[in-house]
């Protein structure tokens, strides 16, 4: 079944935040297979990287345990999160500010529309159903937590680019999500030089994380114009455009910069699901391709 996900187009201006970052089924082994490993290694080194979009999306239900054990199944080492925060403090993993589009939460709690995840507990959200929307087939499964989530990924062998999505809704959120990251032994110096990366549609949260560990690869998610590039490179690594949105032009004028490690700026691409779309920018030179159907997208960059 596909998940039909829209990744809308969001401007930001510079310096202003913009609209826009419990049980579960156990993954099948504690280690990848050999031939599994063989391709996430191979495909770890190429460019442009393929980054599995709130997991394997296409093919399970986003931000959860089974898209990300789905993607690292079909070999792939990078994924995409969405990080929003609980009622009661708790950083959870899902993209929209409600819980109505991928959880049950209409017919467990009737009367609590508008259904945001920051007026719901951590343990009330544990209790909601995040796969059936998708199909029957994926009933039970859960909303992870951060913590959890982390977990997950590490146990996976894989990497990630993370979310905070609406910080402008969560004061904080950037510390508390560093902290957790902290915890779960993701800011030691080998995460962060080659794990990692963070991202959001706000410039003030990108810039919050860079002033806070400074060491980390950030992303601004936007098509910033080309003029205001050099202000965006003081503290962000990446400039992570909607694919509709960049040229071959574009991508070289943000090639052409050097970001806060002295290193050249990167753009990764989303919402790429098609093998047309995928050939077209990786044509222009990108870095990563963000995708829903990392399977279509890898066999469209390798022909």
């Amino acid at each position: 079944m596909y998940a039909r996900v829209a990744a809308a187009t969001t401007t930001a201006l510079l310096g202003a935040g913009a609209l826009a970052l419990p049980s579960a089924t156990a993954h099948a082994a504690d280690q990848p297979s050999a031939a599994q490993t063989s391709v996430q290694t191979s495909a770890s080194h190429d460019r442009p990287l393929v980054v599995a979009h709130r997991g394997a999306s296409a093919y399970a239900p986003e931000n959860t345990f089974a898209a990300i054990d789905k993607a690292a199944d079909m070999g792939f080492r990078w994924v995409e999160n969405d990080v929003q925060r609980t009622k009661d403090g708790e950083l959870v993993i899902m993209h929209d500010d409600t819980l109505k589009r991928t959880t049950n939460v209409e017919q467990l709690f009737p009367d609590r529309a508008p259904w945001k995840v920051a007026d719901f507990t951590a343990a009330e959200i544990a209790r909601l159903d995040a796969g059936s929307w998708f199909s029957p087939k994926y009933a039970g499964q859960r909303v992870p937590t951060l913590k959890q989530y982390m977990n997950r990924v590490s146990h996976n062998h894989q990497k990630l680019v993370f979310e905070f999505k609406k910080p402008e809704l969560y004061p904080g959120i950037e510390k508390q999500g560093l902290a957790v990251l902290r915890k779960t032994g993701w800011l030691d110096r080998h995460h962060v030089k080659s794990k990692l990366v963070i991202q959001s549609f706000s410039a003030d949260s990108v810039k919050t994380v860079h002033k806070l560990r400074p060491d980390i690869k950030t992303g601004f998610l936007g098509t910033p114009a080309v003029a205001d590039l050099p202000e965006y490179a003081k503290f962000s690594d990446q400039i992570n455009s909607p694919h509709g949105s960049i040229t071959r032009e574009y991508v070289a004028a943000i090639h052409a910069l050097k970001g806060p490690h002295r290193k050249h700026l990167e753009i990764f691409t989303w919402t790429v699901n098609d093998a047309a779309a995928a050939q077209r920018v990786a044509g222009f030179g990108v870095d990563g391709i963000i995708t829903n159907t990392p399977d279509v997208v890898r066999e469209a960059i390798s022909d």
